[in-house]
Protein backbone atom coordinates (compact mmCIF):
# COMPACT_ATOMS: atom_id res chain seq x y z
CA UNK A 1 0.00 0.00 0.00
CA UNK A 2 1.50 3.40 -0.84
CA UNK A 3 2.04 6.07 1.62
CA UNK A 4 0.20 8.29 -0.80
CA UNK A 5 -3.07 6.46 1.60
CA UNK A 6 -1.51 7.45 4.62
CA UNK A 7 -4.49 8.65 7.03
CA UNK A 8 -7.17 6.89 4.91
CA UNK A 9 -9.66 5.21 7.32
CA UNK A 10 -9.93 1.27 6.40
CA UNK A 11 -13.82 0.50 7.49
CA UNK A 12 -13.72 -1.76 4.03
CA UNK A 13 -17.18 -1.70 3.24
CA UNK A 14 -18.38 -2.66 0.44
CA UNK A 15 -19.67 0.31 -1.67
CA UNK A 16 -20.31 3.03 -4.08
CA UNK A 17 -21.95 5.59 -5.00
CA UNK A 18 -26.20 6.00 -3.93
CA UNK A 19 -28.73 3.77 -5.02
CA UNK A 20 -32.12 4.77 -3.43
CA UNK A 21 -34.53 1.95 -3.32
CA UNK A 22 -38.11 2.36 -1.97
CA UNK A 23 -39.24 -0.25 0.44
CA UNK A 24 -42.68 -1.71 0.20
CA UNK A 25 -43.19 -3.31 3.80
CA UNK A 26 -44.34 -6.65 2.37
CA UNK A 27 -41.38 -7.05 -0.12
CA UNK A 28 -38.58 -5.66 2.39
CA UNK A 29 -36.63 -8.75 2.69
CA UNK A 30 -36.69 -9.08 -1.46
CA UNK A 31 -35.42 -5.33 -1.47
CA UNK A 32 -33.26 -5.11 1.15
CA UNK A 33 -31.24 -8.29 -0.75
CA UNK A 34 -31.74 -7.05 -4.38
CA UNK A 35 -30.19 -3.57 -3.07
CA UNK A 36 -27.16 -5.20 -1.00
CA UNK A 37 -26.23 -7.14 -4.18
CA UNK A 38 -25.81 -3.79 -6.05
CA UNK A 39 -24.48 -1.68 -2.92
CA UNK A 40 -24.16 -3.16 0.53
CA UNK A 41 -23.11 0.37 1.97
CA UNK A 42 -25.83 2.42 0.87
CA UNK A 43 -27.88 -0.88 1.51
CA UNK A 44 -27.06 -1.33 5.05
CA UNK A 45 -27.45 2.66 5.93
CA UNK A 46 -30.76 2.51 4.29
CA UNK A 47 -31.74 -0.69 6.38
CA UNK A 48 -30.48 1.31 9.42
CA UNK A 49 -32.14 4.55 9.09
CA UNK A 50 -35.46 2.11 8.57
CA UNK A 51 -34.84 0.47 12.30
CA UNK A 52 -34.57 3.57 12.97
CA UNK A 53 -37.73 4.60 12.43
CA UNK A 54 -39.00 2.32 14.01
CA UNK A 55 -36.76 1.72 16.92
CA UNK A 56 -35.31 5.04 17.63
CA UNK A 57 -33.93 4.09 20.86
CA UNK A 58 -31.17 1.35 19.19
CA UNK A 59 -28.57 3.40 20.41
CA UNK A 60 -26.14 0.21 18.34
CA UNK A 61 -27.77 1.02 15.03
CA UNK A 62 -27.40 4.97 15.16
CA UNK A 63 -23.24 3.89 16.04
CA UNK A 64 -23.37 1.43 12.69
CA UNK A 65 -25.12 3.91 11.08
CA UNK A 66 -22.93 7.23 11.90
CA UNK A 67 -19.61 4.53 10.80
CA UNK A 68 -21.48 4.02 7.67
CA UNK A 69 -21.41 7.50 6.47
CA UNK A 70 -17.72 7.65 7.41
CA UNK A 71 -17.16 5.14 4.77
CA UNK A 72 -19.72 6.40 2.67
CA UNK A 73 -17.72 9.72 2.20
CA UNK A 74 -14.74 8.30 1.66
CA UNK A 75 -16.58 6.29 -0.99
CA UNK A 76 -17.84 9.13 -2.44
CA UNK A 77 -15.69 11.98 -1.99
CA UNK A 78 -18.82 13.88 -0.46
CA UNK A 79 -17.80 15.31 2.96
CA UNK A 80 -21.46 16.47 3.91
CA UNK A 81 -21.40 12.67 5.12
CA UNK A 82 -18.74 13.38 7.79
CA UNK A 83 -21.64 15.63 9.26
CA UNK A 84 -24.22 13.21 9.03
CA UNK A 85 -21.77 10.82 10.56
CA UNK A 86 -21.38 13.33 13.73
CA UNK A 87 -24.85 13.69 14.06
CA UNK A 88 -25.61 10.04 14.55
CA UNK A 89 -22.90 8.82 16.49
CA UNK A 90 -23.54 11.66 18.94
CA UNK A 91 -27.45 10.53 18.87
CA UNK A 92 -25.44 7.02 19.82
CA UNK A 93 -23.96 8.21 22.99
CA UNK A 94 -26.90 10.31 24.36
CA UNK A 95 -29.26 6.92 23.99
CA UNK A 96 -26.36 5.55 25.99
CA UNK A 97 -23.69 7.45 27.36
CA UNK A 98 -21.97 5.08 29.52
CA UNK A 99 -20.04 1.78 28.27
CA UNK A 100 -20.89 2.72 24.35
CA UNK A 101 -17.36 1.35 22.53
CA UNK A 102 -19.42 1.40 19.41
CA UNK A 103 -20.08 4.82 19.32
CA UNK A 104 -16.73 5.96 20.48
CA UNK A 105 -14.78 3.85 17.66
CA UNK A 106 -17.39 5.29 15.04
CA UNK A 107 -16.25 9.01 16.61
CA UNK A 108 -12.83 8.09 16.19
CA UNK A 109 -12.94 6.78 12.72
CA UNK A 110 -14.24 10.14 12.35
CA UNK A 111 -12.12 12.23 14.03
CA UNK A 112 -9.52 10.11 11.80
CA UNK A 113 -11.21 10.89 8.40
CA UNK A 114 -11.18 14.81 9.74
CA UNK A 115 -7.27 14.37 10.51
CA UNK A 116 -7.88 14.80 13.94
CA UNK A 117 -5.36 11.80 15.05
CA UNK A 118 -4.90 13.34 18.47
CA UNK A 119 -9.00 13.37 19.22
CA UNK A 120 -9.05 9.78 16.95
CA UNK A 121 -6.60 7.84 19.26
CA UNK A 122 -7.47 9.92 22.68
CA UNK A 123 -11.41 8.03 21.41
CA UNK A 124 -10.09 4.75 20.78
CA UNK A 125 -8.17 4.61 23.76
CA UNK A 126 -11.35 5.18 25.27
CA UNK A 127 -13.42 2.18 23.55
CA UNK A 128 -10.89 -0.36 24.12
CA UNK A 129 -10.63 0.76 27.99
CA UNK A 130 -14.49 -0.36 27.87
CA UNK A 131 -13.92 -3.37 25.50
CA UNK A 132 -10.36 -4.22 24.70
CA UNK A 133 -11.78 -7.16 22.53
CA UNK A 134 -13.38 -4.39 19.68
CA UNK A 135 -10.63 -5.23 17.15
CA UNK A 136 -12.31 -2.07 15.39
CA UNK A 137 -10.84 0.16 18.20
CA UNK A 138 -7.67 -1.26 17.44
CA UNK A 139 -7.61 -0.57 13.94
CA UNK A 140 -8.72 3.23 14.63
CA UNK A 141 -6.01 3.60 16.71
CA UNK A 142 -3.32 2.06 14.49
CA UNK A 143 -4.36 4.66 12.19
CA UNK A 144 -3.89 7.45 14.48
CA UNK A 145 -0.46 6.18 15.83
CA UNK A 146 0.49 5.81 12.51
CA UNK A 147 -0.22 9.89 11.57
CA UNK A 148 0.48 10.68 14.98
CA UNK A 149 4.23 9.03 14.25
CA UNK A 150 4.16 7.23 16.63
CA UNK A 151 4.84 3.83 14.26
CA UNK A 152 6.21 1.69 17.29
CA UNK A 153 2.86 1.64 18.88
CA UNK A 154 0.69 1.57 15.43
CA UNK A 155 2.73 -1.55 15.17
CA UNK A 156 1.45 -2.84 18.41
CA UNK A 157 -2.17 -1.69 17.91
CA UNK A 158 -2.41 -3.23 14.29
CA UNK A 159 -0.90 -6.54 15.86
CA UNK A 160 -3.68 -6.71 18.74
CA UNK A 161 -6.35 -6.07 15.85
CA UNK A 162 -4.30 -8.90 13.89
CA UNK A 163 -4.92 -11.20 16.97
CA UNK A 164 -8.21 -10.70 17.23
CA UNK A 165 -9.82 -10.70 13.82
CA UNK A 166 -7.64 -11.62 11.34
CA UNK A 167 -9.70 -9.83 7.95
CA UNK A 168 -9.58 -7.79 5.05
CA UNK A 169 -9.04 -4.41 7.57
CA UNK A 170 -6.49 -5.98 9.50
CA UNK A 171 -4.62 -7.65 6.95
CA UNK A 172 -4.37 -4.26 4.86
CA UNK A 173 -3.05 -2.14 7.88
CA UNK A 174 -0.05 -4.55 8.42
CA UNK A 175 0.51 -4.10 4.85
CA UNK A 176 0.78 -0.76 5.09
CA UNK A 177 3.03 -1.04 8.38
CA UNK A 178 5.31 -2.70 6.85
CA UNK A 179 5.32 -0.88 3.90
CA UNK A 180 6.21 2.17 6.13
CA UNK A 181 9.59 0.02 7.71
CA UNK A 182 10.65 -0.80 4.57
CA UNK A 183 9.52 -4.42 4.63
CA UNK A 184 7.30 -5.15 1.14
CA UNK A 185 7.82 -8.80 0.93
CA UNK A 186 5.87 -8.40 3.95
CA UNK A 187 3.62 -5.96 2.85
CA UNK A 188 3.14 -8.21 -0.39
CA UNK A 189 2.22 -11.14 1.39
CA UNK A 190 -0.66 -9.31 4.34
CA UNK A 191 -2.12 -7.72 0.93
CA UNK A 192 -2.12 -11.30 -0.40
CA UNK A 193 -3.37 -12.71 2.82
CA UNK A 194 -6.27 -10.32 2.46
CA UNK A 195 -7.26 -11.21 -0.96
CA UNK A 196 -7.57 -14.09 -0.61
CA UNK A 197 -10.30 -14.24 1.88
CA UNK A 198 -11.77 -11.50 -0.10
CA UNK A 199 -15.52 -12.11 -2.61
CA UNK A 200 -14.54 -10.40 -5.52
CA UNK A 201 -16.51 -6.75 -5.97
CA UNK A 202 -15.10 -3.63 -3.32
CA UNK A 203 -12.30 -6.14 -1.30
CA UNK A 204 -11.02 -8.04 -4.33
CA UNK A 205 -10.60 -3.89 -5.86
CA UNK A 206 -9.23 -2.68 -2.75
CA UNK A 207 -6.14 -5.29 -2.08
CA UNK A 208 -5.90 -4.65 -6.14
CA UNK A 209 -5.79 -1.12 -5.98
CA UNK A 210 -3.12 -1.14 -3.43
CA UNK A 211 -1.10 -4.46 -4.64
CA UNK A 212 -0.54 -2.21 -7.90
CA UNK A 213 0.44 0.39 -5.78
CA UNK A 214 3.02 -1.95 -4.68
CA UNK A 215 4.56 -2.54 -7.52
CA UNK A 216 4.45 0.72 -8.93
CA UNK A 217 6.44 2.03 -6.13
CA UNK A 218 9.12 0.17 -6.91
CA UNK A 219 8.95 0.40 -10.76
CA UNK A 220 7.18 -2.37 -11.72
CA UNK A 221 4.81 -0.86 -14.16
CA UNK A 222 3.71 -4.09 -15.76
CA UNK A 223 2.73 -5.95 -12.32
CA UNK A 224 0.92 -2.43 -11.37
CA UNK A 225 -0.84 -2.72 -14.56
CA UNK A 226 -1.95 -6.58 -13.96
CA UNK A 227 -3.33 -5.40 -10.41
CA UNK A 228 -5.59 -2.74 -11.80
CA UNK A 229 -7.08 -4.50 -14.58
CA UNK A 230 -8.00 -7.75 -12.30
CA UNK A 231 -9.20 -4.89 -10.12
CA UNK A 232 -11.19 -3.42 -12.62
CA UNK A 233 -12.87 -6.63 -13.75
CA UNK A 234 -13.81 -6.72 -9.78
CA UNK A 235 -15.18 -3.01 -9.66
CA UNK A 236 -15.25 -1.33 -13.06
CA UNK A 237 -14.73 1.85 -12.87
CA UNK A 238 -13.42 2.15 -9.44
CA UNK A 239 -11.74 6.07 -8.88
CA UNK A 240 -8.61 4.23 -6.89
CA UNK A 241 -8.09 1.75 -9.61
CA UNK A 242 -8.43 4.37 -12.31
CA UNK A 243 -5.48 6.15 -10.86
CA UNK A 244 -3.10 3.48 -10.70
CA UNK A 245 -3.97 2.61 -14.65
CA UNK A 246 -3.42 6.13 -15.07
CA UNK A 247 -0.29 6.61 -13.25
CA UNK A 248 0.84 3.53 -15.20
CA UNK A 249 -0.44 5.22 -18.51
CA UNK A 250 1.41 8.58 -17.89
CA UNK A 251 4.37 6.57 -17.20
CA UNK A 252 4.43 4.78 -20.25
CA UNK A 253 3.97 7.46 -22.16
CA UNK A 254 0.33 6.89 -23.95
CA UNK A 255 -0.45 10.85 -22.88
CA UNK A 256 -4.30 10.67 -24.48
CA UNK A 257 -4.85 7.76 -22.54
CA UNK A 258 -3.45 8.75 -18.95
CA UNK A 259 -5.49 12.19 -19.34
CA UNK A 260 -8.66 10.63 -20.20
CA UNK A 261 -7.94 8.37 -17.41
CA UNK A 262 -7.15 10.24 -14.73
CA UNK A 263 -10.26 13.22 -15.81
CA UNK A 264 -12.36 10.00 -14.82
CA UNK A 265 -11.09 9.85 -11.61
CA UNK A 266 -11.26 13.45 -10.98
CA UNK A 267 -14.99 13.34 -12.33
CA UNK A 268 -15.62 10.56 -10.03
CA UNK A 269 -14.16 11.90 -7.01
CA UNK A 270 -12.47 15.08 -6.82
CA UNK A 271 -10.49 15.67 -4.07
CA UNK A 272 -7.77 18.08 -3.90
CA UNK A 273 -4.76 15.22 -4.48
CA UNK A 274 -6.22 13.80 -7.13
CA UNK A 275 -6.96 17.37 -8.47
CA UNK A 276 -3.24 18.35 -8.07
CA UNK A 277 -2.31 15.06 -9.27
CA UNK A 278 -3.76 15.28 -12.68
CA UNK A 279 -2.37 19.30 -12.73
CA UNK A 280 0.70 18.20 -12.45
CA UNK A 281 0.48 15.58 -14.97
CA UNK A 282 -0.74 17.94 -17.39
CA UNK A 283 1.97 20.42 -16.44
CA UNK A 284 4.57 18.03 -17.31
CA UNK A 285 3.32 17.64 -20.65
CA UNK A 286 3.57 21.23 -21.66
CA UNK A 287 -0.48 22.02 -21.02
CA UNK A 288 -0.19 25.16 -18.95
CA UNK A 289 -3.68 26.44 -18.92
CA UNK A 290 -5.31 22.82 -18.71
CA UNK A 291 -3.10 22.32 -15.38
CA UNK A 292 -4.60 24.99 -14.25
CA UNK A 293 -7.61 24.50 -14.36
CA UNK A 294 -7.28 21.84 -12.32
CA UNK A 295 -5.56 23.34 -9.67
CA UNK A 296 -8.07 26.25 -9.42
CA UNK A 297 -10.73 23.31 -8.25
CA UNK A 298 -8.24 22.56 -5.75
CA UNK A 299 -9.38 25.08 -3.19
CA UNK A 300 -12.95 25.18 -4.55
CA UNK A 301 -12.70 21.78 -2.96
CA UNK A 302 -10.59 22.05 0.02
CA UNK A 303 -12.96 24.52 1.44
CA UNK A 304 -15.96 22.04 1.02
CA UNK A 305 -13.58 19.87 3.63
CA UNK A 306 -12.68 22.73 5.83
CA UNK A 307 -16.70 23.58 5.93
CA UNK A 308 -17.04 19.50 7.23
CA UNK A 309 -14.34 20.12 9.33
CA UNK A 310 -11.58 18.41 7.58
CA UNK A 311 -8.35 19.71 8.33
CA UNK A 312 -5.21 19.46 5.26
CA UNK A 313 -2.06 21.28 5.81
CA UNK A 314 -0.26 19.10 4.39
CA UNK A 315 -1.32 18.92 1.16
CA UNK A 316 -1.61 22.36 0.62
CA UNK A 317 2.28 22.96 1.87
CA UNK A 318 3.22 20.74 -0.51
CA UNK A 319 1.36 22.47 -3.30
CA UNK A 320 2.51 25.61 -2.49
CA UNK A 321 6.15 24.67 -2.15
CA UNK A 322 5.96 22.83 -5.83
CA UNK A 323 4.36 26.54 -7.29
CA UNK A 324 6.14 29.07 -5.83
CA UNK A 325 4.52 30.12 -2.48
CA UNK A 326 7.03 29.49 0.11
CA UNK A 327 5.15 31.51 2.80
CA UNK A 328 1.96 29.51 2.55
CA UNK A 329 4.00 26.82 1.98
CA UNK A 330 5.82 27.49 5.33
CA UNK A 331 2.88 28.54 7.58
CA UNK A 332 0.86 25.46 6.32
CA UNK A 333 3.86 22.84 6.89
CA UNK A 334 4.16 24.33 10.22
CA UNK A 335 0.48 23.86 11.15
CA UNK A 336 1.05 20.20 10.32
CA UNK A 337 3.70 19.55 11.87
CA UNK A 338 2.12 20.99 15.27
CA UNK A 339 -0.46 18.64 15.34
CA UNK A 340 1.83 15.51 14.53
CA UNK A 341 5.03 14.45 13.84
CA UNK A 342 5.63 11.76 11.38
CA UNK A 343 7.15 10.96 8.30
CA UNK A 344 5.01 13.20 5.67
CA UNK A 345 4.64 15.86 8.24
CA UNK A 346 8.68 15.92 8.07
CA UNK A 347 9.15 15.71 4.26
CA UNK A 348 6.23 18.77 3.69
CA UNK A 349 7.85 20.62 6.68
CA UNK A 350 11.48 20.03 4.90
CA UNK A 351 10.46 20.54 1.24
CA UNK A 352 8.27 23.96 2.46
CA UNK A 353 11.70 25.12 4.01
CA UNK A 354 13.14 24.00 1.22
CA UNK A 355 11.39 26.41 -1.62
CA UNK A 356 11.87 29.55 1.15
CA UNK A 357 15.48 29.01 0.64
CA UNK A 358 15.94 27.76 4.58
CA UNK A 359 18.15 24.46 3.46
CA UNK A 360 19.49 24.05 6.58
CA UNK A 361 16.69 24.25 8.65
CA UNK A 362 15.24 21.60 6.01
CA UNK A 363 17.87 18.98 6.01
CA UNK A 364 16.99 17.49 9.34
CA UNK A 365 13.44 17.12 8.61
CA UNK A 366 14.50 15.66 5.20
CA UNK A 367 16.81 13.07 6.92
CA UNK A 368 14.01 12.43 9.40
CA UNK A 369 11.14 11.44 6.56
CA UNK A 370 13.52 9.29 5.25
CA UNK A 371 14.73 7.77 8.29
CA UNK A 372 12.07 4.83 8.94
CA UNK A 373 13.20 1.92 6.49
CA UNK A 374 10.43 2.68 3.62
CA UNK A 375 11.19 5.67 2.37
CA UNK A 376 9.76 6.75 -1.20
CA UNK A 377 11.26 7.99 -3.79
CA UNK A 378 9.74 11.49 -3.60
CA UNK A 379 11.18 12.21 -0.22
CA UNK A 380 14.23 10.69 -1.43
CA UNK A 381 14.30 13.58 -4.36
CA UNK A 382 13.07 15.87 -2.12
CA UNK A 383 16.44 14.91 0.67
CA UNK A 384 18.71 14.91 -2.67
CA UNK A 385 17.49 18.25 -3.41
CA UNK A 386 18.35 19.64 0.07
CA UNK A 387 21.60 17.78 -0.13
CA UNK A 388 22.47 19.37 -3.13
CA UNK A 389 21.46 22.90 -1.94
CA UNK A 390 23.53 22.90 1.06
CA UNK A 391 26.75 21.70 -0.61
CA UNK A 392 26.08 17.94 0.01
CA UNK A 393 26.98 16.67 -2.79
CA UNK A 394 28.27 13.08 -2.23
CA UNK A 395 24.90 12.60 -0.40
CA UNK A 396 22.74 14.20 -3.24
CA UNK A 397 24.14 12.05 -5.87
CA UNK A 398 23.40 9.18 -3.38
CA UNK A 399 20.12 10.16 -2.74
CA UNK A 400 18.89 10.95 -6.20
CA UNK A 401 19.99 8.08 -7.57
CA UNK A 402 18.34 5.69 -4.93
CA UNK A 403 14.98 7.45 -5.76
CA UNK A 404 15.42 6.66 -9.49
CA UNK A 405 16.55 2.94 -8.35
CA UNK A 406 13.22 2.72 -6.09
CA UNK A 407 11.07 4.11 -8.67
CA UNK A 408 12.16 5.95 -12.29
CA UNK A 409 8.46 7.27 -12.61
CA UNK A 410 8.08 8.39 -9.23
CA UNK A 411 6.32 12.22 -10.16
CA UNK A 412 5.81 13.45 -14.17
CA UNK A 413 6.85 16.61 -13.06
CA UNK A 414 10.04 15.72 -10.16
CA UNK A 415 11.45 12.62 -11.96
CA UNK A 416 13.02 14.18 -15.01
CA UNK A 417 14.08 16.70 -12.83
CA UNK A 418 16.10 14.39 -10.48
CA UNK A 419 17.43 12.98 -13.88
CA UNK A 420 18.63 16.63 -14.38
CA UNK A 421 19.99 17.26 -11.55
CA UNK A 422 21.95 13.99 -10.88
CA UNK A 423 23.32 14.58 -14.00
CA UNK A 424 24.40 17.94 -12.91
CA UNK A 425 26.19 16.43 -9.84
CA UNK A 426 28.00 14.68 -11.81
CA UNK A 427 25.90 11.46 -12.39
CA UNK A 428 25.60 8.52 -10.27
CA UNK A 429 28.17 7.67 -7.46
Amino acid sequence: MSAVVAGVIFLLVSAAGFYTVFVDRGAEAREQQAVAEVDPLTASIEVAQQRLQEVPGDYTTWAQLGSAYVEQARVTADPSFYDKADGALQESLIRRPEGNDTALTGQGALANARHDFAAAADLATRALAINSYNATAWGVLTDARTQLGDYPGATEAVQRMLELKPGLASFTRASYDAELHGDLAGARSALEQALDITQGGAGEAYCRTYLGALAFATGDLEGAAEQYTAGLKARPSDPALLLGRARVLAARGEETAAIETFQAVVNAQPLPEYLVEFGAYLESQGRAADAEQQFALVETVRRLFVASGVTDDLSTALFAADHGDPAVAVAAAQAEFDRRQNIDSHDAMAWALHSAGRDAEALPHAQQATALGGASALFLYHRGVIEAAVGQIDQARASLAEALDTNPDFSPLHAPRAEGLLESLGGRP
